[in-house]
């Protein structure tokens, strides 16, 4: 046995074994060895962390992320990517195929992992193409992809218009259990359009995007779902009618899911206002009764779990006209602090709710070894300080995205410490590769 780290005097939060409570934490080989009100350990070969005042909690999980890598490094790179996930608390992430070339064969799977093991940081799980090419019109070798180690299929950035061909890739894939993750807009309806078809894009002479564009495109999924039995999980919700279809189809016993993003919790059209391209995202920030709905779908288990859909840009994609500036926000960097500060600290939600629905059941949901601290487990831990106060600051981002509606806005709460299957990643903002 290699050497052990004892942490001592933190509350920990771990909603998958119903803790909020005063526990000490053993770590060896990179698991949890013991867990107790209190451990009393006197060997030369332990090494005491006190903890007192903090909180450790599972390492957040997050499913939807863009690393841009291969093809587009000078947006984001994998080691980036995962450094500031690890940064900020988050210990495992999944990233999306729309790389250049796609990820819709087996080597492209194995070059991501091997950029993973070369960053040594968090665990990187791969979602491979639903299409090849993502082009929407021929299915990609999900057996091989699979074999490769992907954990779910998504053309994500493309909706699969092809209404025959959906069905066919969930009937192919209901033996394989995997998710088929739907970026649900019908790209007829959203056509050219750039933002929410509201006052904002009115006033301002901006080509919109109807909410039904988005509500279509799930009502299709959520039946053709219905009809195989396959597994559907729905992107980055937006709107109040998506909530309303994924409640429908979970009490008719489809097998769906769904996951919302921090600036679609957070914010609403009216950061369009001056045409600010850091607003500018698909599917586009919504009115504030869509977003009081999404707040509702969370809390009342519509909406399973929340993703950034981290998607870093170059500055000059996003310092041009509104309509020719690219859609994302980057969000690695902050999500953690940006959702204690929003919605842990004023009580919207509770701070188990919150490492719930970011670690817990997206580890469950993706069938990934993360999402709890229960003796046996991998210790990939975050520690939180939830008095510690900042300011978003992007040109302090450990990602190469610096494009986010959030810069400036104040924080309170963050993580202090990172662990990686027992090995110390982060301390106090410094990363370690």
């Amino acid at each position: 046995m290699g050497k052990r780290i004892l942490l001592k005097g933190a509350i920990l939060v771990d909603p998958s074994q119903e803790i909020n409570d005063y526990r000490d934490l053993l770590i060896a080989d990179g698991k949890i060895i013991d867990i107790a009100p209190s451990l009393e350990i006197y060997e030369d070969d332990v090494e005491v962390i006190d903890l007192e005042e903090k909180v450790i909690i599972p390492g957040m999980v997050d499913l939807h992320v863009h690393l841009r890598e291969p093809g587009e490094r000078a947006r984001e790179t994998i080691e980036d990517g995962l450094t500031a996930a690890i940064a900020w608390g988050i210990t495992s992430v999944c990233c999306m195929p729309n790389t250049l070339p796609a990820v819709d064969n087996y080597m492209m799977v194995e070059y991501i992992k091997g950029k993973a093991h070369q960053a040594n940081l968090g665990h990187l799980y791969t979602v491979g193409a639903l299409t090849k090419g993502r082009a929407g019109q021929e299915m990609t070798d999900y057996a091989s992809l699979i074999d490769a180690g992907a954990v779910a299929f998504s053309d994500d950035g493309n909706y699969v218009d092809n209404g025959l061909l959906m069905w066919n890739i969930f009937k192919y894939l209901v033996p394989f259990r995997k998710l088929v993750v739907s970026h649900c807009e019908d790209s007829s309806l959203v056509g050219k359009g750039v933002a929410h078809d509201g006052y904002y894009a009115s006033v301002m002479g901006l080509k919109e995007i109807p909410r039904v564009a988005e509500t279509v495109a799930v009502a299709r999924d959520t039946l053709l779902a219905q009809a195989t039995g396959g597994n559907l999980h729905i992107a980055h919700v937006s709107c109040a009618g998506t909530v309303e279809w994924i409640r429908w189809a979970k009490e008719n016993g489809i097998k769906i899911t769904a996951e919302v993003t921090p600036h679609h919790l957070l914010l609403t059209e009216e950061c369009l206002e001056g045409f600010n391209t850091m607003a500018k995202m698909r599917p586009p920030l919504r009115s504030e009764s869509d977003r009081q709905a999404l707040l509702e779908g969370i809390r009342t288990g519509v909406i399973d779990i929340i993703a950034t859909d981290h998607a870093p840009h170059k500055w000059e994609d996003k310092d041009c006209l509104f309509e020719e500036a690219a859609f994302g926000v980057s969000s690695l960097d902050y999500a953690v602090s940006l959702l204690l500060t929003e919605l842990v600290h004023p009580g919207i939600i509770s701070l188990d709710e919150l490492v719930n629905i970011y670690s817990c059941k997206p580890a469950a949901l993706m069938g990934l070894p993360a999402g709890t601290l229960c003796k046996g487990a991998v210790a990939d831990i975050a520690v939180l300080d939830l008095h510690a106060v900042d300011t978003i600051d992007s040109n302090k981002f450990y990602s190469r995205g610096r494009n986010t509606p959030f810069d400036g806005r104040h924080i309170k709460g963050k993580p202090v410490m990172t662990f990686v299957e027992g090995e110390l990643k982060m301390k106090d903002g410094k990363v370690f590769k």
